[in-house]
């Protein structure tokens, strides 16, 4: 658990799998039932990678896993009828292909919009020969960091009593989160697309993993308040390593600083409990009501 798994170390892979994970992610939003803030599109932690969970089609349910330690995407469905796609060094173009195609020999007919989003430079998976990476040994430390984070994101989610979020993996932006809501309505955000409209139509205070990319180049944790109350930026946070990314406008907490403490998930839930902090103070939202009091 907790390994380590700098960013320039597999970025190549990393690409891929997003890329990868966005084709599996788009196939659960066409035929999931809407949910509020879009939460009937991510993908969970699995015993085994990330997984769609069951989804309906027709007189059946299927899902589809990204098995990371025998490295395979795996369809399963309630039929007894299961089907694998290899990961191994290949394009985003051939996967693609070759992913449809087991659904159709499986008679599972679904459209997605082919080309990936919230990534610069988006290629449509059909024409993507350019992202062919996947370092085995590289995705398994990916899934026992996810396996190692997703327990403790689960239990700070524990000690919410009021709306709160699944911890699910986010495929568009690649990062492991969790959210909780103070129940009142958000300000419209100007200008925004209607994915943001409703992904922040309520008071949020989110805080998750990614393994890195961007403004921060490294795998960190962070965690922000929508919208941000004044002072925020300053308030005290901890433990020591954490701080304010001003281009973010989120709180980051570099992973490597977790892994390397004595106490790994000590270290993350503190981030975590005083971030959310940070942001409920400020933005004077009712603790007393919405806080489960620590249980034995």
């Amino acid at each position: 658990m907790w390994p380590d798994l700098p960013l320039a170390s597999w970025s190549a892979t990393a690409t891929t799998l997003h890329m990868w994970t966005q084709i599996a992610g788009k196939i659960r939003l066409a035929l999931s039932p809407h949910m509020n803030h879009w939460w009937q599109t991510p993908l969970y932690v699995t015993a085994r990678g990330l997984s769609t969970s069951p989804m309906p089609y027709r007189d059946r349910a299927f899902e589809i896993e990204f098995d990371l330690l025998d490295h395979n995407l795996v369809i399963r469905d309630s039929t007894r009828s299961t089907s694998f796609v290899p990961l191994y060094p290949r394009s985003v173009a051939d996967f693609y292909r070759e992913f449809m195609a087991v659904l159709r020999a499986m008679d599972i007919e679904v459209k997605i919009w082919p080309k990936p989003v919230e990534v610069p430079d988006p290629i449509p998976f059909p024409d993507d020969v350019v992202h062919a990476s996947y370092d085995r040994e590289a995705a398994g430390k990916f899934h026992r960091i996810l396996l190692s984070v997703d327990p403790v994101l689960k239990e700070f989610r524990g000690g919410f009593a009021g709306k709160a979020s699944p911890v699910h993996f986010f495929w568009g932006s690649f990062d492991l989160a969790v959210t909780r809501f103070s129940g009142r309505r958000a300000p419209e955000r100007a200008g925004a697309d209607a994915i943001t409209r409703e992904a922040y139509s309520h008071e949020c205070s989110s805080a998750g993993f990614w393994p890195g990319g961007g403004a921060v180049m490294d795998p960190a944790f962070y965690s922000y308040t929508a919208p941000e109350p004044e002072g925020y930026s300053a308030h005290p946070v901890r433990p020591a390593a954490a701080f304010y990314h001003p281009e973010l406008r989120e709180f980051v907490l570099m992973y490597d600083e977790v892994r390397k403490s004595a106490k790994p998930e000590e270290t993350l839930r503190e981030f975590l409990q005083s971030t959310y902090e940070a942001g409920a103070v400020l933005g004077n939202w009712d603790r007393a009501t919405l806080e489960v009091s620590q249980q034995v």
